[in-house]
């Protein structure tokens, strides 16, 4: 959004500020200025003169010598343009001044100096100017010519600044708006905020009642078919129309915002868009089949042609304006070419309505079309405003002389917006900005920004134009703004004193990430989409649940178009990724979420469960992935010993080599090497082996209670035994056995030796555990240790294990 401080003093006639104070000051009180322009920045020393004689150059066939009146005094000047003569009055600038760049249009940092010289033998003391020279186009000033000198005006007064006659003595601003504040997309709005900021009055243009004694009705009927989508629709009619164009401080108020003046009738309503937020439209009535309109979305399919000419396709989702046989305009957006005012109108249908922001947003997308109309409309404009919009645009209408107004005004409007109540307590907003700030000046503040108060409910009237203030909290802002951010003191926060800490959940995931590292593994981020190619890659069945997915509806690509419902396909690319950098003994971890959808098509969110995910190839095997489990689930305090199913069924884990990770009965996880075939799928070209555990379900049995044992008083027994034990036995089963029979004094256990070979017949292997135990209360004797290992020896036999002598 840009205002020229000229068009803010308009509204607020006692502003009396530097750019720079202007900007401060907004900025402060909430209204953002991102930067300014002052437009005569780099001119200087430029007044109106008038050219008393013109004659040859006795040297140059292209160089006239003009004698120039500046008001005190005449200056000679020799100039090369072509198309002044005696008696006009042109921008001179003095020896000494400045202008702002050269008459191509190009801009020179600083401007550029004029000095006194000669052309050719014959002094000049000024240069007169092009409209490019003083820093505008022809764009913005219509008037002026192709090429050559700007011209002023007959009444044009000789000496006066020439810069202030073109409107140049002003500064632009340009503002960052917030989408809340949707009435300062005007420049009353603008206007309203300056005058509470600086504490001056705010006058507003008064709009008179217009139009003769005909009825509007007459000529137009109005129909809205959509209400959801055009809440109001305003429409007058204007008849008698005369195109001209639009006088000069109109031009100069549209050209400081960067809006190209072009004729009356356009000037009036961009103007009106600028001056109070609308957007309005004009069609040829005569061009309006059956003088009706109709709001109503289009048709799959239709097509429509645009303003600018271009063909553009509609749907069923798209709002129309139409008449009784035809599209005319895209609402909110562009109108259409079968009814745009031409130099052969004579009656004009205005349009001044509100509709859905949300519709206009998205239509404008699928039209592939955004105009500064759309631009406004898609904020949510305040539907109150529009019937003083279009009643100010056909003030200046009568105003200007354009033609004459139909009395009376077609307006459908539905469900009525109306102001919004808010309670007011003065001490609760004190309380939340920590100032002692009395009601009254609360109240002042109030008032300054048209917000209304009613003493005896205690409430706030927002009018419908601000439609960001619903709750107190709304109010305590609008007081802290205007009573002044760096005025609110520092307070201390009040409240109940909390002890803050790391939730339970964290602390796992913290212990996790720490075991990691400790056992050096280096952190992996991967990436939550993925590509449905993942589940062929690691051999996953067409008809396994991982297979059921969330897809994401706009994806950036097929490689990116589902949500991953297991982790292992991030940690094996980034294994892969090293392999074939030939990085040596990699091992990653990941923390990341896997998404688990209740059913398909998705109806509620999916099951979120965050993974411990480990992976590592290089040094190290099956059981370094094991002992990093282990670890990890001793130090969350999860006491019992888990036991591995190597019947775990996971397609892309080696057949031989994986197993569920059981605690309590239940899988909390698994683990395994990487199947071949997996792993030259992903380029990996030796052994490689993940570990993965659901968090959630360990989370349940972990625990940082810790009691204190004191060091041993007593002496410890060890018994080693060796044995020869069938290959279907695991190692997990031999523990579990020792741990139920060792009795009260078994204290640890540690296997020491595994062998498999020529020396163990076929079928077998050797196994050989260190076996500790000790008393709380006294020494053992030899009887106690004994009777314990009995225990356990019987127990292998009766599982088919032998000694070994």
């Amino acid at each position: 959004m840009n205002t020229s401080l000229s068009w803010i003093k308009a509204y607020v006639p006692g502003l009396d500020v530097t750019a720079q104070e202007y900007t401060d000051a907004m900025t402060l009180s909430g209204t953002k200025v991102e930067g300014y322009e002052e437009l005569d920045a780099n001119l200087d020393k430029i007044i109106i003169g008038q050219i008393d004689k013109i004659e040859s150059h006795p040297d140059a066939d292209k160089l006239i010598i003009c004698q120039v009146n500046v008001g005190q005094e005449s200056v000679q000047i020799v100039t090369g343009a072509n198309n002044v003569h005696e008696g006009d009055k042109i921008p001179v600038v003095l020896a000494g001044g400045r202008v702002a760049g050269g008459h191509d249009g190009s801009k020179t940092p600083g401007g550029i100096k004029i000095k006194k010289g000669k052309l050719r033998g014959v002094e000049s003391f000024g240069m007169m100017c092009s409209i490019e020279e003083l820093g505008s186009t022809k764009e913005m000033y219509p008037e002026s010519p192709d090429e050559g000198i700007y011209i002023f005006p007959e009444d044009a007064k000789v000496g006066a600044s020439a810069v202030e006659a073109l409107g140049l003595n002003d500064t632009v601003f340009e503002y960052e708006i917030t989408s809340n504040r949707v009435d300062c997309y005007s420049v009353i709005g603008i206007a309203r905020e300056a005058a509470a900021t600086f504490h001056k009055e705010f006058v507003p243009p008064v709009v008179t009642e217009t139009g003769n004694d005909e009825d509007v009705n007459d000529y137009v009927k109005v129909s809205v078919e959509n209400t959801d989508l055009c809440p109001r629709y305003c429409a007058r009619v204007v008849k008698n129309i005369k195109i001209a164009p639009s006088p000069k401080w109109m031009q100069r108020r549209l050209s400081s915002v960067g809006i190209r003046p072009i004729n009356n009738l356009v000037d009036i309503t961009n103007y009106v868009m600028e001056e109070y937020g609308q957007p309005m439209h004009a069609y040829d009535l005569d061009t309006i089949a059956g003088h009706q309109i109709i709001v109503k979305t289009a048709k799959d399919g239709d097509k429509f042609t645009t303003l600018d000419g271009q063909e553009r396709a509609v749907d069923k989702d798209i709002l129309m304006i139409c008449d009784g046989e035809k599209a005319i305009g895209i609402a909110g957006i562009m109108g259409g070419e079968n009814s745009m005012i031409t130099d052969n109108v004579k009656t004009m249908l205005f349009e001044a309505a509100c509709f859905d922001g949300v519709n206009i947003r998205k239509s404008s997308k699928r039209v592939g079309l955004r105009t500064d109309a759309s631009g406004k409309f898609e904020k949510g404009l305040d539907p109150n405003n529009a019937q003083a919009a279009i009643d100010r645009a056909c003030q200046l209408i009568e105003e200007l002389g354009a033609g004459e107004v139909v009395g009376g005004t077609v307006d459908v409007y539905g469900k009525v917006k109306e102001s919004v109540r808010v309670p007011f307590d003065a001490e609760k907003i004190n309380a939340m900005l920590g100032t002692n700030i009395p009601e009254e000046e609360m109240l002042g503040y109030f008032k300054k920004i048209e917000l209304d108060y009613d003493p005896e409910a205690r409430e706030v009237i927002a009018p419908t134009f601000r439609q960001d203030l619903f709750r107190l909290a709304d109010l305590a802002e609008e007081v802290a703004r205007f009573f002044g951010y760096d005025n609110i003191p520092t307070t201390l926060p009040k409240g109940e004193a909390t002890a803050g800490k790391v939730s339970f959940k964290l602390r796992i995931e913290s212990v996790a990430e720490d075991i990691a590292e400790f056992c050096g593994f280096s952190q992996g981020m991967t990436y939550s989409f993925e590509s449905p190619k993942v589940f062929d890659r690691l051999l996953i069945p067409s008809d396994s649940p991982l297979r059921n997915v969330v897809e994401i509806m706009n994806p950036l690509g097929e490689d990116y178009s589902i949500m991953r419902t297991t982790s292992v396909n991030g940690t094996l690319t980034s294994l892969a990724i090293n392999y074939n950098r030939r990085n040596k003994d990699v091992r990653l971890y990941e923390l990341a979420n896997i998404y688990l959808p209740k059913q398909v098509p998705i109806t509620e969110l999916p099951d979120e469960r965050m993974q411990f995910t480990l992976g590592m190839y290089g040094q190290g095997d099956f059981f370094s992935m094991k002992g990093v489990v282990e670890e990890f689930f001793e130090k969350i305090g999860m006491k019992e010993r888990e036991s591995y199913d190597p019947n775990a069924g996971i397609p892309y884990l080696h057949p031989g080599r994986q197993a569920n990770i059981i605690y309590q009965g239940k899988v909390v996880g698994y683990l395994g090497e990487v199947h071949p075939e997996v792993a030259e799928n992903y380029g990996i070209g030796e052994r490689a082996y993940i570990a993965v555990i659901d968090m959630p379900k360990i989370q349940e049995y972990a625990t940082f209670e810790r009691k204190y044992t004191g060091i041993a008083k007593y002496p410890a027994v060890n018994r080693d035994i060796s044995m020869v034990v069938p290959k279907s036995i695991l190692a997990g089963q031999i523990e579990e056995l020792i741990e139920k029979k060792g009795g009260a004094y078994l204290e640890s256990y540690k296997l020491f030796d595994l062998y498999e070979g020529s020396q163990i017949k076929q079928g077998y292997k050797s196994i050989a555990y260190s076996i500790v135990f000790r008393a709380k209360d006294k020494t053992l004797e030899e009887a106690d240790v004994t009777a314990a290992m009995n225990r356990i020896l019987k127990a292998l036999e009766e599982m088919g294990i032998e000694l070994r002598q």
